[in-house]
């Protein structure tokens, strides 16, 4: 309905001689589909972006695409912003509220594909990195997963872009807390949040 609405916008705006439209979109719809894993697969990422362009946006702000070459999907200049910059303030201030501690303090991805992202939270804090290996056994669903790194004793924040079911953060979260973990903390750009997630 959003992205719907967003196109008739920009048509409107189009049609009213606009010399410019700029699109502030902070969740990228379909952004998971940017590539084919299997034959007569769509790249709806790159749908998307075609409408919107054929729409008549000229320019997109975005936060936290899933994959940041979802940028080049687009003819026209897109500003990918990230959340780091709010959240690791946040985190910042748990730290001098002592929530949680700095010396013990790990940052985490429930997947390898978040594993830059969480390594820009762990850099910029000076702390540790975490990587939870998973394997799907199809969408939604997380057949095993592996922890790489140590957490025992720790306290985990765990960094991910889209929580949609919150299959793969429970289960990361869980296998933290069976693996030792002192607590466990989640920050998402996009909680989605569709059953059962909450």
């Amino acid at each position: 309905d959003n992205l719907m609405e967003l196109m008739v916008m920009a048509d409107a705006l189009k049609r009213a001689s606009a010399r410019h439209i700029t699109a502030v979109v902070p969740y990228y719809g379909y952004a998971r589909q940017d590539r084919k894993t299997r034959g007569r697969e769509p790249i709806t990422a790159k749908l998307v972006a075609n409408l919107m362009q054929t729409a008549g946006i000229t320019r997109l702000v975005t936060i936290d695409l899933h994959a940041g070459q979802i940028q080049g999907f687009f003819d026209v200049p897109v500003d990918h912003l990230y959340a780091s910059n709010i959240f690791v303030d946040y985190v910042k201030e748990l730290i001098e509220k002592n929530e949680i501690s700095h010396e013990n303090l790990v940052i985490a991805t429930p997947d390898v594909g978040g594993t830059k992202r969480a390594n820009t939270y762990a850099k910029t804090l000076g702390v540790p990195l975490v990587i939870c290996h998973k394997l799907r056994l199809r969408a939604n669903v997380v057949a095993e997963m592996r922890i790489i790194g140590d957490v025992e004793g720790k306290d985990v924040l765990l960094v991910d872009d889209i929580v949609d079911t919150a299959g793969t953060m429970t289960k990361a979260a869980n296998l933290m807390i069976e693996n030792g973990a002192r607590s466990v903390r989640a920050l998402a750009s996009h909680p989605v949040m569709s059953d059962p997630a909450t």
